[in-house]
């Protein structure tokens, strides 16, 4: 069990992350987009400084700036998805911002050097497979299916670039310096857009807490964490999860309606990653009751 422990809490984030759709969505028709990214990593990095002070004041430089790094690609993947949202549909946002399942592995080959087994292979197909089933064949407009397509290259560069430096240094400084990274981004976005505002409202507030305690510093810790102990590949495999996790809220908090089409879609990316993560077939076999070999 022990070895499942980081697929497990991986899993978890996902759908920590998934919940937060409904949230975010009722929140952003009352508070405006980026005002509500910047208090969101505000509140992320408020969090996470008690605990990664006294490892930042020990990490090297190298590891401030690949924080640093680290959380600029983070950020440029939240603003160009947005952007791009705005301007083409959201089944095709889900679906080309999924592609980072393909794009990390080749990324991670390419500048690491990190290969990839065949059941990693196959479990990536299926994971795009179930991403069109879930979202549909992309539509909307060129421009804006192109910036989604840089947020998924952006989060791939971000995964892939977590696979080298979360075993290096401390997952709470590296954790503390994106969240402030994205905060700073992201305010000096707010600004410019005048879209500074304070907060007001339980539904705000209820989601900016939300994201920005559990999906954002608890999230990104434990993401962080788990990347020190798995290959880049399938952590992006497991991040998939998301949207699945994202539909499921919405059926059982919006009254959203997922056809069967839909729900295949998220079988066939459940058994991607059954497939190509040993992990996840040992926690099969023990909920089965077989013995692990």
């Amino acid at each position: 069990m022990r070895r499942a422990a980081p697929l497990l809490l991986l899993v978890g984030v996902t759908a920590i992350w998934g919940v937060t759709f409904v949230q975010v969505q009722d929140a952003l028709v009352l508070y405006p987009l980026f005002a509500f990214l910047a208090v969101r990593f505000a509140i992320s990095a408020i969090v996470l400084a008690p605990f990664a002070w006294k490892p930042l004041r020990t990490m090297p430089r190298e590891g401030v700036a690949a924080g640093l790094g680290v959380g600029v690609l983070l950020a440029l993947a939240y603003g160009l998805q947005t952007a791009g949202l705005e301007l083409t549909t959201v089944a095709s946002t889900g679906f080309i911002t999924g592609l980072y399942v393909v794009f990390t592995p080749l990324i991670a080959f390419r500048l690491f050097g990190t290969r990839v087994p065949t059941a990693a292979w196959v479990g990536v197909g299926f994971a795009v497979v179930g991403l069109l089933l879930l979202n549909g064949v992309p539509g909307g407009s060129t421009l804006g299916n192109s910036l989604v397509l840089g947020n998924a290259v952006a989060q791939s560069f971000q995964i892939a670039s977590m696979e080298r430096f979360a075993p290096r240094y401390d997952p709470r400084a590296l954790t503390f310096l994106q969240m402030t990274t994205c905060f700073l981004g992201f305010t000096a976005i707010a600004v410019a857009l005048g879209e500074v505002e304070v907060p007001r409202g339980w539904t705000v507030w209820g989601a900016l807490l939300v994201t920005g305690i559990f999906a954002g510093a608890l999230g990104y810790l434990i993401a962080t964490w788990v990347q020190a102990r798995t290959t880049a590949a399938r952590a992006a495999l497991v991040f998939t999860l998301e949207a699945p996790f994202a539909a499921l809220f919405g059926v059982l908090l919006a009254d959203e309606v997922l056809g069967w089409i839909g729900w295949a879609g998220c079988a066939v990316m459940l058994t991607g990653i059954v497939l190509a993560e040993p992990a996840a077939v040992r926690v099969l076999r023990r909920v089965g009751g077989r013995e692990v070999s």
